[in-house]
């Protein structure tokens, strides 16, 4: 796995249609009602306004025609720690990211791919995130570090190669072991919006 950074510039997204003008020819009314306009013409523009003049994207980003699949496997835990099948929640939180929230199909097939993105868990640490007055902790911080490359197929260097952090936090004396879980979770989705982020980014 090449960590190196490294960036490849990639053709950008198509253009996007100019939006069909919202001026529109007003009849002027008879002597007398010039420039008034009714509660209906009034609910005609706004439709025309909202309807037909803006152009908006349900995820913010463009994702170029020729990219299609992307391969996103397991990565390798090497945090040592935290909790159960961190790799497999990565993974959960990864796909639905960059495929269940975009027109990106996931393939199995890593050279049959326009993309992919790969990597390991580096770190998983706990610390204290508020103290109470019996100098107890009362919120706890889950902090998780993941280091990925994305990649297209076709290039020879990566896109990006880098280290991506998130955090969540629970509250220790509520639910230690449910909190804590829900915690991880929130950071891994985290990690999974910036790797995604990063990638439309350079689009």
């Amino acid at each position: 796995m090449n960590l190196s950074n490294g960036h490849h510039p990639h053709p950008g997204s198509d253009p996007v249609s100019p939006n069909e003008p919202c001026t529109r020819n007003r009849t002027v009314g008879p002597t007398g009602n010039t420039g008034a306009v009714s509660r209906a013409s009034l609910g005609v523009l706004m439709l025309l306004l909202l309807g037909g003049c803006v152009s908006y994207s349900l995820t913010g980003t463009s994702i170029p025609t020729g990219v299609r699949t992307v391969y996103i496997p397991f990565f390798g835990d090497q945090s040592g720690g935290g909790v159960a099948d961190l790799s497999d929640r990565l993974n959960r939180a990864l796909i639905q990211r960059f495929v269940n929230q975009s027109r990106l199909s996931q393939t199995s097939d890593q050279q049959s791919a326009d993309a992919w993105i790969e990597g390991q868990i580096v770190s998983y640490r706990v610390r204290a995130a508020s103290i109470g007055g019996d100098q107890q902790a009362n919120l706890n911080e889950v902090i998780i570090s993941v280091r990925a490359v994305f990649q297209y197929t076709t290039d020879d260097e990566p896109l990006y190669s880098k280290s991506f952090s998130g955090s969540g936090t629970y509250d220790v004396q509520e639910s230690p072991v449910d909190g804590e879980t829900a915690a991880a979770a929130q950071a891994l989705q985290q990690i999974a919006n910036n790797m995604f982020n990063d990638a439309v980014s350079n689009w």
